[in-house]
């Protein structure tokens, strides 16, 4: 079974759970930030996020960039080095959405998917 984990800002938690759901019902394992599911401090929440991604059975990480206010496909700091850390540890990066433009150089030349909200197209993939 592939496993995903899914990350970036809690502002999005609802979309995660979502999801999380449909992704299960495809097949995937999922990890959502425990951050998310149970009180902790925002650097014990990260680095127990970091170790998630870090485990040797993740495939992939699932970067959630819905609109925040104006700002179409957001990701703010703490998704961006998720996105990092896990293109270091070679994982395949998806964007639910499109490419964020402060980011789109990284983000290009990292190889990150855009899915353009469109989760079916991971399958192709992975």
């Amino acid at each position: 079974m592939k496993k995903i984990v899914l990350s970036g800002s809690k502002r999005f938690i609802p979309k995660f759970f979502e999801l999380e759901e449909k992704l299960k019902a495809k097949g995937y394992e999922v990890v959502v930030p425990q951050e998310f599911i149970v009180e902790m401090t925002k650097r014990d929440g990260s680095l127990l996020h970091f170790k998630q991604i870090d485990k040797d059975d993740v495939d992939a990480v699932l970067t959630v960039n819905e609109q925040k206010e104006d700002t179409p496909n957001y990701i703010g700091a703490n998704g961006f080095a998720e996105i990092a850390f896990a293109f270091y540890k070679g994982r395949k990066v998806f964007l639910l959405n499109d490419i964020y433009p402060p980011y789109e150089e990284e983000l290009v030349g990292w190889g990150i998917v855009p899915l353009k909200g469109d989760i079916d197209k991971i399958d192709e993939y992975l």
